[in-house]
C-alpha cells in the first residue's frame, strides 16, 4: 500500500495540531493585512489575529460565506496582486455570477500534491494511464485530477467529457487503467459498453475516481460490478482548492481530510455553534496553505460528520463521511451546482410566468433529470399547442444558456403548485429514497 506523503498523512495528532496552529496564525495575519473583507470582519468582531493562541480560538472568528464572495466579485477576496495569480477558475454562484478563485504557482504545486495524495490512496501509481472524462474549462475538477496524476508520474489522457463511444474506444486502444468522471457518467459508460458488446474485463481498467456529485453505496456497487473496477470517492470545492480536500483509501471507511492544509469544523447550521466530535452537522473549512485565495471558516453547506479514529491504512488524518445533504437549497444535477434562486432569476424575467415554480429531480436510469414546473398565466396555459411548444422551447433554451443545464419544462395551471404556510414547495428530489 502506497502513501504519497507519509510525513503529513501519518503524523501524530499533537504534531499535526501544532503545525495547524502555526499555519493558522500566519494565514490570519496575512488576510488581515491583505484582504479588506477579512480586515473589516475581524475589526468589527474586535478580533486581533495576534490573539489567536490556540486552535480553539478559531471558533471565535467570523464565518466566510458565498455572500462574501459575491459582494467581493471578482478579485476582492484575493490575498495577492493579480500579477502573482497564474490560474483563475470559477464555479457557479447563487446570483448567476460565478465564484472566482485564483492560484499562485505555489498554490498549483500544493493542489497537485493534495490530489496526488487521494489518487495514491485510491491505488493510482506512476504505471497507470489515467483517462479524465471531466469537462476541462473553468470547472476545477479536470485540472485538479490532471495535475495530481502528473505529479504521481502517471500517463494522462485529457479526454474531457462526453462522446461516450470515443471514450470507450480510447479505453480499449490506449489501455486506460484509471477513469476520472462523475459516478453517473461512469454508469452511462457502462451502459454504452453493454450496447456496443464490449466486455469490461477485456479492458485494462482497474480504478475509478469519482466525484463532483453525491452518490450512494448502491451506485458504487453497481459501478464496480458493471465496469469491473475499484470505485473511490473524493471531495473538494472550488472555493477551498477544488478536488484535493479529502479522498478515500482502499478501506473506503470515510474520506481522509488533509488537515495540514485545511482545518475542518462541524457546526449546527442554525445556531452556528461548533458541535462535539462525531456529531452530524455542516462542514466548515479554513485553508492553511493557500496563497492567492485563503478562506477563513468557509461554510461549505455540506452536511457530514468527522471520525478521528485511526484508519487501518495507517493514516492519522480525520475522515469525513459522504455528505448527507446540504444546509442550504443548492442542488447538484449531473455535477452542476444549481440554486432555485438562479432559476427564479430566469423564470421571473419571463412575464408570462407566475412567481411559483417547482423543481422535480429524478433519475432516468442513472442520469439525473430535471423537470421545471412553472405556473403560467391563463393566456399561455389555454393557448394553442403550437404557441405553447414555442414558449416551452424558449424557456428551456434560456435555462440552458444561463445555467448550463438541460431541463424539461412543464406548464401548470395557476395555483396548482402546492403551498406550505404560504410558500411553494420548491424542490422535490426523487433521487433521495
Amino acid at each position: 500500500m502506497q502513501i504519497w506523503d507519509p510525513i503529513y498523512e501519518c503524523m501524530p495528532r499533537e504534531e499535526l495540531e501544532q503545525i495547524q496552529l502555526e499555519r493558522l496564525q500566519a494565514t490570519l495575519n496575512r488576510v488581515h493585512k491583505s484582504v479588506t473583507c477579512y480586515r473589516k470582519k475581524f475589526d468589527q468582531a474586535g478580533i486581533d489575529p495576534e490573539d489567536v493562541s490556540s486552535l480553539s480560538d478559531l471558533a471565535n472568528l467570523p464565518f466566510t460565506t458565498k455572500d462574501d464572495l459575491r459582494l467581493n466579485y471578482p478579485y476582492g477576496m484575493f490575498a495577492v496582486p493579480l500579477r502573482e495569480v497564474v490560474r483563475i477558475h470559477s464555479s457557479s454562484g447563487t446570483t448567476g455570477k460565478p465564484t472566482v478563485v485564483g492560484y499562485t504557482k505555489k498554490d498549483i504545486k500544493t493542489w497537485s500534491n493534495l490530489v496526488a495524495r487521494f489518487m495514491t490512496a485510491a491505488g493510482v501509481t506512476h504505471d497507470d494511464v489515467v483517462q479524465i472524462a471531466f469537462g476541462y474549462g473553468l470547472f476545477t475538477g479536470a485540472f485538479g485530477l490532471h495535475y495530481g496524476a502528473e505529479a504521481i508520474g502517471a500517463s494522462v489522457i485529457p479526454m474531457s467529457a462526453g462522446n461516450t463511444e470515443k471514450q470507450i474506444m480510447i479505453m480499449q486502444d490506449y489501455k486506460t487503467t484509471a477513469l476520472v468522471c462523475t459516478p453517473s457518467y461512469a454508469i452511462t459508460i457502462a451502459s454504452k459498453m453493454e450496447q456496443m458488446g464490449v466486455d469490461p474485463k477485456s479492458l485494462s481498467l482497474k480504478t475509478g475516481l469519482f466525484g463532483a456529485e453525491p452518490w450512494s453505496e448502491a451506485m458504487r456497487r453497481e459501478i464496480e460490478n458493471r465496469l469491473c473496477i475499484n470505485a473511490t470517492d473524493n471531495y473538494g470545492l472550488s472555493e477551498i482548492i477544488g478536488p484535493g480536500v479529502a479522498g478515500e483509501c482502499e478501506y473506503k471507511c470515510g474520506m481522509h481530510l488533509f488537515e495540514d492544509a485545511f482545518i475542518p469544523e462541524i457546526i449546527d447550521p442554525d445556531s452556528c455553534e461548533v458541535l462535539p466530535r462525531g456529531s452530524m452537522g455542516e462542514l466548515v473549512l479554513t485553508t492553511l496553505t493557500k496563497e492567492a485565495f485563503p478562506m477563513i471558516r468557509y461554510r461549505t453547506r455540506d452536511i457530514t460528520s468527522l471520525d478521528y479514529s485511526k484508519c487501518d491504512c495507517g493514516r492519522t488524518l480525520v475522515r469525513m463521511r459522504k455528505t448527507m445533504g446540504r444546509s442550504d437549497d443548492m442542488l447538484i444535477v449531473r455535477g452542476v451546482n444549481v440554486f432555485p434562486s438562479q432559476l427564479e432569476d430566469v423564470l421571473f424575467a419571463i412575464e408570462e410566468c407566475e412567481p411559483h415554480y417547482q423543481l422535480v429531480i429524478d433519475r432516468d436510469g442513472t442520469m439525473d433529470v430535471l423537470e421545471v414546473r412553472i405556473e403560467v398565466t391563463e393566456k399561455i396555459f389555454f393557448d394553442e399547442m403550437k404557441k405553447q411548444r414555442a414558449f416551452l422551447e424558449m424557456v428551456e433554451k434560456r435555462i440552458h444558456t444561463l445555467l448550463g443545464i438541460s431541463a424539461s419544462v412543464k406548464l401548470v395551471e395557476p395555483n396548482s403548485i402546492p403551498r406550505h404556510e404560504g410558500k411553494a414547495v420548491r424542490v422535490i428530489d426523487k433521487r433521495i429514497k
